[in-house]
């Protein structure tokens, strides 16, 4: 049989998460989710509630999301706070973008941007080249300095993009 119980608490116990529902009194069951997913569910949530042919092996097979908004064809990967407001999240959209944590900027490719960063130092020095021919010219002296923009700390290695 599949019900409906309210989560209560929350443990650890062998790397496995158990929680204690209340559901016609309290019990407790394993957490069952896809491979690789590791969620922590607040308290108070609607967990779908599951027994099992094995007496005594219940388990939690899914949660009632009361914050859908995802479109058709996308997909949601969010986090709450412990008073169920928003945290973060990952949301693949059906118009082929992707929103971390919002839409408020843009990420940037880091090779093209170095690139072009590099080809404007190398402008800027030509530049300066000729400030300082000028300068000779007219009997002055003027010493261009060296232009390097580094940006090589802004590269986030762990985050890979198209």
């Amino acid at each position: 049989m599949i019900s409906t119980a309210k989560v209560k608490q929350w443990s650890l116990e062998k790397g496995k998460r158990i929680l204690k529902l209340l559901q016609f009194g309290a019990k407790t069951a394993k957490v069952a989710a896809p491979f690789g997913d590791d969620a922590n569910p607040i308290k108070d949530m609607t967990a779908i509630y599951a027994e099992t042919t094995v007496n005594g092996e219940p388990f939690v097979i899914g949660y009632v999301n009361t914050n859908q908004v995802a479109a058709v064809g996308e997909k949601r990967i969010f986090s709450l706070k412990e008073d169920g407001n928003s945290s973060t999240y990952i949301w693949l959209k059906n118009d082929k973008t992707i929103e971390i944590g919002g839409n408020a900027d843009n990420a940037v490719r880091f090779l093209p941007l170095k690139t072009g960063i590099s080809a404007t130092d190398t402008a800027i020095t030509a530049e300066l080249a000729k400030i300082q021919a000028a300068f000779v010219t007219v009997g002055g002296v003027y010493a261009p300095g060296t232009i390097s923009t580094d940006i090589d700390g802004s590269k986030i290695a762990e985050i890979k993009t198209l």
